[in-house]
């Protein structure tokens, strides 16, 4: 008979999640509601149990027994799995935690898909009897482990400091998984026990951001052994790091290539990286010692050749939300011109230049 609800702890206990949940339980556990394990491996399940206060225990011998699926084990005895009393038991648990101490953590071993059910603890201490019918764990047995998860901290940003982790759950902590990434050769391996008293695998690194780093796609695998070592169960995750620069490696590509005549069109082509991605491009060229702004929001700058255009210097521009990043100077070489190389590079180191550049921007 599926009972409505019952009162646990002053919370609500609904229909179907646990149905075989009874009113004036005597019993209660503290352990997860759901977990998962793997084929080959075993599952370490922390538990704690208390009684109601007038459900004294007595100093003679406790025993825990797991129930699976069904609570009425009088009429179904193959549901009692396990207990503590007996040697030749279903499923190969082990209590492994003190019962005299409260403690019912159980270590469930070489498991498999079949396995996948409810399961209750029940404490048989005589003259008390007492099932934790409210409690039930739901252990969801898989064939594949899950992918680790890789986290972030920090900001994402050229010269910050940020520390990424790689994590893979660990049901097993008497054998966890090994875990590798294409960050550092050899990471020191960490399992920490969780709030819940689960345990968790862990890998982490502190690194100092640059350019290089965007568009890195990190790698991390977790290698699970299975059937006492002899096997291994592999699973893997990856992310891509997208870190914020200002632009980079601002230059002039002219098109077509030089030399040019006097009356051809040219394309002066403005080129460059940055991450946010460019939002405006501008063109100055100097002429006779002085600056002039000749094109704004235009990658390509292109125009008819003219015989004074042979002593300017031009220069692109490269903008984000970060920074401006202003290319060397470009000069034409025309036809005829015995100058050795295609280009006169002039670093632009005047403040006048930046300061006169900024305030474009700020329009």
């Amino acid at each position: 008979k599926l009972h409505s609800l019952c009162v646990l702890k002053s919370l609500v206990c609904f229909t179907g999640a646990l149905a075989d949940c009874v009113p004036n339980l005597k019993l209660f556990i503290t352990a997860p509601q759901e977990m998962e394990a793997l084929t080959g491996s075993c599952l370490q399940i922390p538990c704690n149990f208390s009684g109601k206060p007038e459900e004294g225990f007595n100093t003679r011998t406790t025993f825990g027994v797991w129930i699976k699926n069904y609570l009425n084990f009088p009429r179904n005895p193959n549901n009692v799995i396990f207990n503590s009393s007996r040697k030749d038991n279903i499923y190969p648990m082990n209590l492994t935690g003190d019962l005299s101490q409260k403690n019912c953590t159980t270590l469930f071993s070489s498991l498999n898909t079949s396995y996948t059910d409810r399961y209750y603890f029940r404490i048989e201490n005589r003259p008390f009897l007492g099932t934790a019918s409210c409690d039930p764990l739901k252990i969801t047995v898989r064939d594949s482990p899950p992918s680790p998860r890789i986290e972030i901290s920090g900001d994402l940003k050229e010269k910050e400091s940020v520390s990424i982790s790689c994590s893979a759950f660990t049901p097993c902590p008497h054998s966890p998984p090994k875990l590798t990434w294409n960050l550092q050769q050899d990471p020191h391996i960490m399992t920490e026990e969780n709030t819940d008293r689960t345990f968790t695998t862990k890998i982490q690194k502190i690194i100092t951001l640059s350019d290089k780093h965007d568009g890195f796609i990190i790698t991390c695998s977790a290698r699970y052994p299975v059937n006492e070592g002899k096997d291994v169960k592999t699973s893997e995750e990856t992310t891509t790091l997208s870190v914020s620069y200002s632009p980079r490696d601002t230059s002039v590509v002219i098109s077509p290539t030089d030399p040019v005549s006097v009356g051809s069109l040219v394309n002066l082509t403005c080129s460059c990286r940055g991450n946010p991605p460019i939002n405006t491009f501008v063109w100055f060229m100097i002429d006779d010692g002085r600056l002039t702004l000749i094109k704004v929001d235009e990658q390509i700058y292109g125009f008819k050749v003219s015989s004074s255009d042979g002593g300017r210097l031009y220069y692109c521009g490269c903008v984000n939300e970060l920074d401006i990043q202003l290319s060397t100077g470009r000069q034409l070489v025309f036809e005829g011109d015995q100058r050795v190389g295609a280009q006169v590079i002039v670093k632009i180191l005047g403040i006048v230049m930046l300061v006169s550049t900024l305030v474009i921007f700020e329009r």
